[in-house]
């Protein structure tokens, strides 16, 4: 095959996969991350009504973590055995189940035991879509898949915020309070699109029937070449997969990461009405910005990272803006010039994902690459639960949110100093 026409068949293959993998997955990433959203928002009234107090609501926030932590390394090496469709679609219809059970919370120990098992529920879901993505997209084309992929989360930051405020004007409509309208109504999308997996998405290249015989073959043949590349620790076990130097540096890394950036994520409304002084909804609207925002870096740089082929200081550079960001949030007494800074900060969070997701495929792959990346990710999102607990400690100690917000910002900065000390080719 000539260049031009090799070159002319890459280009299609990778647009194809794209075009009709990526918006589905983005959509279910909608949803999930809908749950990261409604939580926050029905923090504004669901205090009101019940008897949470700031640093039990942000304790209760942090156990989804706990169940995510607990179930997420089994989950993704069952993904990996049953196949993505057939385990996604069940991780999804549980969650929705709990999610919607939400609308029962009567107190701390309720909210407590259904945060713990919407993570055991929801455990899987982000570590198997990104080893589902390894089985479609090269080393190359990687970061960015991964970052449009992503975008889910910050757009429905931008569209879910005012989503979930309009929710919390439904107050007393037959019986039920704003906020389990909220949860009812954000939980039941996840059990139908469940269901959908199971009809709409293509487990391996091998079967794609959409697509053509030659581009089936360059693709099978292109991702197989790669692989081979990174087989020399195919005889590692699944202990010392878990146990790899490497993989400890990169979940403590997460850890970090995470717990700075759900500290802020988990409480964004609250910080905003601090900021703001406005109503539930207009505080929904100007949570928005800050997703809007790191939409926009977060695709810029993970394109820049795949152009260039460099994770680690696309990483480290971007942790740095954000501890820069939160710590400006911390102090800046002006509104406008206060929630700027903190949307920078967010895009700095958001925008290092992608090249950082890029990171353990680089010298994981198979069952190793599911079992690598689900114990990263679940080691890490532990921060998921320290950052929103401390966050809320924090606040109800000082009445004030400069405190947890300049704990994110030295969080971030040593997430970077981190990434700036693996090293540049990771032993396989």
């Amino acid at each position: 095959m000539s260049q031009p026409a090799a070159q002319s068949l890459e280009r299609r293959v990778v647009a194809k996969v794209s075009w009709r993998l990526l918006p589905y997955l983005f959509l279910l990433y909608v949803v999930a991350y809908l749950d990261r959203i409604n939580v926050g928002v029905a923090h504004l009234q669901i205090t009101r009504d019940l008897p949470i107090d700031d640093d039990a609501w942000g304790l209760g926030m942090g156990l989804f973590y706990g169940g995510y932590f607990l179930f997420e390394v089994p989950s993704n090496l069952i993904l990996d055995r049953v196949g993505a469709r057939a385990w996604i679609a069940r991780i999804m219809v549980v969650w929705g189940v709990i999610s919607a059970s939400m609308i029962f919370v009567r107190g701390e120990w309720s909210f407590y035991v259904l945060r713990f098992l919407l993570g055991a529920a929801e455990a899987g879901f982000f570590p198997g879509i990104l080893y589902y993505l390894t089985r479609w997209f090269r080393r190359k084309d990687r970061a960015r898949a991964i970052a449009l992929f992503m975008t889910a989360g910050t757009l429905t930051g931008v569209l879910g915020s005012p989503l979930s405020g309009s929710l919390l004007g439904m107050d007393g409509m037959a019986g039920l309070k704003g906020w389990q309208w909220l949860f009812l109504l954000e939980g039941l999308p996840a059990i139908a699109l469940g269901g959908s997996v199971l009809f709409l998405l293509t487990e391996r290249p091998e079967s794609a029937t959409w697509l053509s015989d030659e581009e089936r073959g360059w693709l099978t043949r292109e991702l197989q070449n790669e692989q081979a590349g990174q087989d020399r620790g195919a005889g590692w076990s699944l202990l010392e997969t878990l146990t790899h130097p490497r993989v400890l540096m990169l979940s403590a890394i997460y850890f970090l990461i995470a717990s700075g950036g759900h500290a802020f994520e988990f409480w964004l409304p609250g910080i905003v009405k601090s900021l703001s002084g406005a109503d539930n909804f207009r505080v929904t609207l100007l949570s928005a910005i800050p997703y809007l925002v790191a939409t926009i870096i977060m695709v810029a740089v993970a394109h820049h990272s795949d152009r260039t082929g460099e994770r680690r200081l696309h990483v480290a550079i971007s942790a740095f803006a954000a501890a820069a960001g939160f710590g400006a949030g911390a102090f800046l007494g002006t509104p406008v010039l206060a929630l700027a800074a903190l949307s920078f900060a967010w895009a700095g969070v958001k925008a290092l994902q992608a090249p950082f997701w890029a990171l353990p495929p680089e010298f994981l792959s198979g069952t190793r690459a599911a079992a690598g990346m689900a114990l990263i990710n679940s080691v890490g999102n532990l921060g998921g639960l320290a950052g929103p607990w401390l966050m809320g400690v924090l606040k109800k100690s000082t009445h004030s949110y400069s405190a947890g917000l300049m704990v994110s910002a030295v969080l971030l900065m040593a997430a970077g100093s981190a990434a700036l000390a693996l090293r540049k080719k990771p032993d396989r």
